[in-house]
Formats: structure tokens, C-alpha cells, sequence
């Protein structure tokens, strides 16, 4: 995500099925990040918004789902603030979900756990653990 430095970076994150996981468990896998591009309208904004192309978010479920794992979240960059999920951040997430933040201002890399609350999205602080196998990261994110 430094790589798109001033503007917002993002990705998703993939790992095993989280279907069987509660709240209560200690951390999430994510054995591969998938890079996308912040197709954010109108595009002088992408310093401060993102947004996901649709067909990268269904590339990467196909590669993930070929491989027997799950998209379980996606992961942005704060360029200016800190690793905290911002208000447009909870109201244009899809709940369940794993968000993943990277502040460029405290080099900080933090994840959240999102859920529906009271009508609204709640984010809960949620360690992450990366996973070190290489059979579990793709070679090339196209094949």
C-alpha cells in the first residue's frame, strides 16, 4: 500500500474460511494479500478515499476459492491519520468483516474486526497473524 503514497492504497485479504470463527478467537489467518487498484470517484480524492474495482474483488475470490481459502476482509492506507477506521470507513463496510489499516502518519499497521451494531458498523481492535508458509501465497496474482 506505500506504493500508492500520497493517495490510499487498498487490498483484500485472503485466508481460511472464517465461517467457523467467533469473536472469541485470538486472530485471523491472512495467508496472501491481494493488491488492487483505488478506483475512487472523483479520482483528486483518492488521497483520502478508496474503493475496490467489483472485478478484482471477484479475481481474487476465484483464486482464493481455488485454493480452498476465503476473501476475509480487505486492508487500506490512512496516508495522514492514524490506523483507525474513519466514519465513511464503518458506513461503507459490509459487516462481517476484517479491515485491515496502515497509517502512513504513525507507521502503524492495525487490524479491526467489523460487525453490525445497533443499525451501524462497530469496530472491534483484532490482532492479525501472517502466515509464513509460501505454498499458501500466490506466485503470481493472475494465475
Amino acid at each position: 500500500m506505500r506504493a500508492a503514497h500520497p493517495r490510499e492504497g487498498c487490498a483484500l485479504l485472503i485466508g481460511p474460511d472464517p465461517s467457523g470463527l467467533g469473536r472469541s478467537e485470538c486472530c485471523w489467518l491472512v495467508c496472501a494479500v491481494w493488491p488492487c487498484l483505488n478506483v475512487w470517484e472523483p479520482e483528486q480524492e483518492r488521497h483520502r478515499r478508496f474503493a475496490l474495482d467489483p472485478r478484482e474483488h471477484l479475481l481474487a475470490q476465484k483464486w482464493a476459492r481455488s485454493r480452498g481459502l476465503s476473501v476475509i476482509g480487505a486492508a487500506h492506507s490512512h496516508p495522514a491519520s492514524a490506523a483507525v477506521p474513519s466514519a465513511l470507513d464503518l458506513e461503507l463496510a459490509v459487516p462481517p468483516t476484517v479491515l485491515l489499516i496502515a497509517s502512513g502518519l504513525h507507521h502503524e499497521l492495525r487490524g479491526w474486526w467489523l460487525t453490525e451494531a445497533g443499525g451501524g458498523t462497530e469496530a472491534q481492535s483484532l490482532p492479525l497473524c501472517l502466515a509464513s508458509d509460501r505454498e499458501a501465497r500466490p506466485g503470481g496474482l493472475g494465475d
